[in-house]
């Protein structure tokens, strides 16, 4: 056998480390340049992107997570609720439950939007103006009809004139000059699909949200987990007041007590 030492093993990271007597988060000792100094959202940020946000994307991100923290009974807080009634003993089981149901309906609409956006304006050089980007725009409204697709962010099942986020968040975000491509050509769309359609949607939020990350420079295939990133902190509230005013109970029997047996032959 030989007598040299073999090295132990390195796991390079960019995160967190730690020692003794100290802990570095992104290069930075965590309780002198960081806790007091840095919020949450900001943090937040920099953890994904790896380098510290402006104080006008810091603006732009923590106003995308307070547009996604929560809905009210949504079916994400309706999982956290009656999962919290089965095991109060749980409360990690509960927020997960919350967490997993956020998808294609729910949450997941602002990866599902920022991805639409940021595939279709690859490889190409954005339109110079309005009537370049409402051009596009039509094309891929188009393109979304004839394959019988739908275009992720356009419409909403409770906003059905206009989403309330949607303004805010383009307005913020055209203030602090971070009105990006993917933000202007779904503006576009919301301004042309009607020619395709033949009905008037409105822009969700959550598809606001969305362009908002993608211009940031956020990875696109990690936006969905910004969604659930807010959404946990709403979910974190719901459970809160179910332990004050608990409603798991009468959702359950609600459900129970009026379950009706049906034949699966008739």
């Amino acid at each position: 056998m030989s007598d040299e030492q073999v090295a132990p093993p390195a796991f390079p990271t960019s995160l967190g480390t730690s020692t003794a007597d100290e802990i570095r988060l992104l290069g930075q000792d965590l309780t002198a340049d960081l806790m007091g100094k840095v919020g949450f959202g900001e943090l937040a940020f920099w953890l994904v992107a790896l380098r510290r946000p402006t104080p006008s994307e810091t603006r732009v991100f923590e106003a995308v997570l307070v547009a996604l923290a929560d809905h009210g009974f949504t079916p994400t807080a309706i999982a956290a609720r009656v999962t919290y009634l089965s095991a109060p003993d749980s409360l990690q089981g509960a927020l997960a439950a919350g967490l997993l149901g956020g998808g294609s309906r729910f949450l997941g609409v602002t990866e599902d939007c920022g991805m639409f956006l940021h595939q279709a304006l690859e490889g190409g050089e954005p339109p110079a103006d309005d009537a370049g980007w409402d051009a596009l725009a039509l094309e891929l409204v188009k393109q979304s009809r004839a394959n019988g697709t739908f275009i992720p962010g356009l419409g909403h099942p409770v906003h059905k004139v206009q989403d309330p986020r949607t303004p805010v968040l383009i307005n913020l975000a055209r203030e602090e000059g971070l009105e990006g491509p993917h933000l202007k050509l779904f503006q576009a769309i919301g301004r042309v699909h009607e020619q395709v359609l033949g009905r008037k949607l409105p822009l969700n939020g959550a598809g606001v949200c969305g362009a908002a990350l993608a211009d940031l420079g956020l990875p696109v295939e990690l936006l969905r987990g910004f969604a659930l990133l807010a959404r946990a902190a709403g979910l974190l509230g719901q459970l809160a007041e179910e332990r004050r005013r608990p409603i798991g109970m009468d959702i359950y029997a609600a459900v129970d007590r009026n379950a009706v047996y049906v034949d699966p032959e008739s």
